[in-house]
């Protein structure tokens, strides 16, 4: 394991004013998403699409990684390989590659992360496609009952088991244990379950032996449930997750790159920038930024809608949201700034 690789590319990775754009949707789930805006699932449309994002003039900018899924790590545009495409732009290839959530034996309701089998394997290949950083993620249910000390240990171990692998073959390991956004609990009880599973997931990375200075945790926000009654506010959303922070995460780990968990676009970056405005204040040791799926690519897709004709202004508001979530990682975003036309 060449530390020194690992150190460098998660400091890239966390650079100042820069975050990591998720495009490594499942086969289903991008099937989902294109189908939301009346696009077909053809390896064409696919391809349109991914390469409308990377393709985006200057996101190189605002975005320091993008993950990619295996199919695209694979593809080319024009003879040219997406990997290609993102390190053109200056932005690190990276690449999903967990197998999807199963359902957890004995336990209804919950699920547990599968794709250990062959991953050693696996890795030595996306490295040599020229994949620099990988992603696995780990879903936990808040439920009567959920989670189950059960399923927070699996999946932190698996977490753990993907991380140790990625170290030895010289890629950055993503760590991404989700608390999902489902369900009508307070912002009180998404804490408390939230800290219990980031300190079950480094308890096991430590005994894996992980590397926490070469790897990045990739975290739910601490938030009230999408039905709860009362939602929290944006202040009060900063202020658990940075207390959640400072309760289970290392020191030494280089930094946070959250992930949007089903949040709006705006309510994503508002939540961001209230954390670093608050870290301003604090001496916190991690650099705290963005790791967005939907929240960055929403627009452009809804814009897009598979038409060619679609693609330069696709591509400005993408390059919009990137800007308004930097600034949000520095702690400068502010709400009207989303009064801007992405021309």
């Amino acid at each position: 394991m060449d530390m020194k690789s690992l150190q460098d590319t998660a400091r890239t990775l966390l650079a100042p004013g820069r975050g990591i754009l998720a495009m490594d949707e499942s086969m289903p789930t991008i099937g989902k998403r294109l189908q939301s805006v009346g696009v077909q699932n053809t390896e064409t449309n696919r391809i349109a699409y991914r390469s409308l994002l990377l393709g985006t003039p200057g996101l190189g900018e605002y975005i320091s990684g993008a993950i990619l899924y295996d199919e695209t790590l694979r593809q080319q545009l024009d003879g040219v390989s997406f990997a290609e495409l993102a390190k053109r732009q200056k932005i690190i290839p990276g690449i999903k590659v967990d197998a999807g959530a199963k359902e957890l034996a004995l336990h209804a309701g919950e699920k547990v992360t599968e794709g250990l089998d062959g991953l050693r394997e696996r890795l030595e290949e996306y490295r040599t496609l020229g994949a620099r950083f990988c992603k696995w993620r780990a879903v936990i249910t808040i439920g009567e009952h959920r989670p189950s000390r059960a399923c927070l240990e699996a999946n932190a171990h698996g977490l753990a088991r993907y991380a140790a692998l990625c170290q030895e073959a010289g890629l950055v390991p993503i760590v991404e244990p989700e608390v999902l956004l489902d369900g009508d609990h307070s912002i009180e009880t998404c804490y408390a379950v939230t800290v219990e599973t980031q300190r079950c997931v480094f308890e096991q990375l430590y005994k894996q032996d992980v590397a926490f200075e070469g790897m990045i945790l990739k975290p739910s926000m601490v938030v009230s449930g999408k039905t709860c009654s009362q939602r929290a506010g944006v202040q009060q959303v900063a202020e658990q997750t940075i207390r959640c922070l400072r309760q289970a995460v290392p020191a030494t780990v280089p930094g946070i790159a959250f992930l949007s968990g089903g949040q709006s676009d705006e309510e994503a970056t508002q939540h961001l920038n209230a954390m670093n405005l608050l870290a301003k204040k604090m001496d916190l040791p991690w650099r705290l930024t963005f790791s967005y799926a939907r929240a960055l690519q929403n627009c452009a897709m809804n814009i897009w809608k598979g038409e060619a004709t679609k693609v330069d202004a696709a591509r400005k508001a993408l390059l919009l949201r990137a800007k308004l979530n930097s600034l949000a990682s520095r702690g400068e975003y502010n709400p009207t700034m989303e009064q801007q036309k992405a021309a």
